[in-house]
């Protein structure tokens, strides 16, 4: 068999930690010692396949496209949500042998072979998909290796719970994106993973730099923002302790807007704890109810669903976070979906509101974000000019 680049395709499989064998044939980069092993779970996006690879929050895992045919719009570089795909691979149905797209400027083969990503094709991701939903997302491994060294290999990986997985996808050093013209405000973005389409959206309400990671408050208040903005970002949020200390000192400082990891993060440094779904939230389809106050100024009511874009594997646990109101739930399980502190300027979402890609129900919470910082800089301003009064103007 062989693609539209002509390129042979070698046969291979895919062993589950727990001896699941399904049979395939590689696809994309070739695989050093003949092995990819990582976490595997399944995204049920029908479009958007560049999107997700190039996802960070997909550090340590490998992707299952439950969609049949991937690869049929080939792929555009504007598309990327990162530099490169930090995914460990890609299992997909059929892989498409043309694509047809006015805006493609390459093949998916070649994509993913330009960054160095292995995958399989050919694989029932039917069956694959039931038997993740019913057994948990856990550790696998394809290749053409043996299936008892890959399941070797699978049981090696051990998944991502644990490891901190952000410290390999956040950037090295602090950047800027400008903001477009009449956005004056001023947002630091902590990089735990951070997608394109996230700074798109923060660039229309302010100017934007991005700082790494492990950034200390005291970094952080020195830039003097009006806002912090906590990005999404991969694996399990227990490691990302320096994370959440940081945030803990930064709260009630300055406005904070907080998705997906940095969601978990915000309820962890407000006293919450979280757990990992069975396998977890992977899709642009999920029911999301709004439960919370409906916003100034915006077409948004108290329970309007949306339907949203999402990609994590924990979630908070609920009636964990105190003096807090729960403003979001999924209607699939019930999960938080989104948290507002009722003492300081914080509010937060599970889900990726800017959607890349997805629906566009939830755009809103960016504007929100603009109204509560906007909201804080005059409350700032209220009390320097009554705290001037009371001292009869320091005249």
């Amino acid at each position: 068999m062989t693609t539209a680049t002509n390129r042979s395709i070698a046969e291979g499989a895919l062993v589950l930690a727990d001896g699941a064998v399904f049979e395939g044939e590689l696809i994309g980069a070739e695989l050093s010692g003949g092995i990819s092993a990582g976490e595997v779970v399944f995204n049920t996006a029908l479009t958007g396949y560049q999107e997700i690879i190039t996802d960070p929050s997909y550090a340590g895992q490998i992707i299952t496209f439950t969609y049949p045919h991937i690869g049929n719009y080939g792929v555009s570089e504007a598309d990327n949500e990162s530099a490169r795909p930090f995914c460990r691979g890609v299992i997909i149905r059929d892989l498409a042998r043309r694509h047809s797209n006015w805006r493609a400027d390459g093949d998916l083969d070649g994509f993913l072979r330009r960054h160095g990503v292995a995958g399989i094709a050919g694989i029932d991701t039917r069956r694959l998909t039931r038997h993740i939903r019913d057994e948990g997302a856990m550790p696998g491994a394809f290749g053409t290796a043996t299936v008892s060294e890959l399941q070797a290999a699978a049981l090696a990986d051990g998944g991502t719970d644990g490891k901190d997985t952000v410290a390999e996808v956040t950037c090295r050093e602090p950047y800027v994106v400008a903001g477009e013209a009449g956005a004056e405000l001023s947002v630091v973005a902590y990089d735990f993973g951070i997608k394109s389409t996230i700074l798109t959206h923060l660039s229309k309400i302010a100017s934007v730099e991005v700082v790494p990671a492990s950034t200390s408050a005291a970094d952080v208040m020195a830039r003097k923002p009006d806002g912090v903005f906590l990005s999404n970002g991969p694996g399990d949020p227990e490691p990302v302790g320096y994370a959440r200390e940081a945030i803990g000192e930064l709260l009630g400082q300055v406005p904070i807007f907080g998705i997906c990891l940095g969601h978990q993060l915000l309820a962890g440094a407000l006293g919450g704890e979280t757990f990992k779904l069975p396998f977890g939230h992977h899709g642009g389809n999920h029911p999301v109810r709004f439960d919370g106050e409906q916003p100034a100024g915006l077409d948004t009511i108290s329970g309007r669903v949306e339907i949203t874009s999402q990609n994590h594997n924990y979630a908070v646990v609920d009636g964990s976070v105190p003096d807090t109101e729960v403003t979001h739930r999924n209607l699939n399980d019930g999960t938080i979906e989104g948290l507002r502190s009722l003492k300081v300027p914080a509010f937060s979402v599970q889900y990726h509101p800017e959607a890349g890609p997805g629906p566009h129900d939830s755009r809103y919470l960016f504007t929100m974000f603009e109204e509560l910082m906007n909201e804080h800089q005059g409350a700032t301003a209220a009390s320097g000019l009554a705290g001037t009064a009371s001292t009869g103007g320091g005249n």
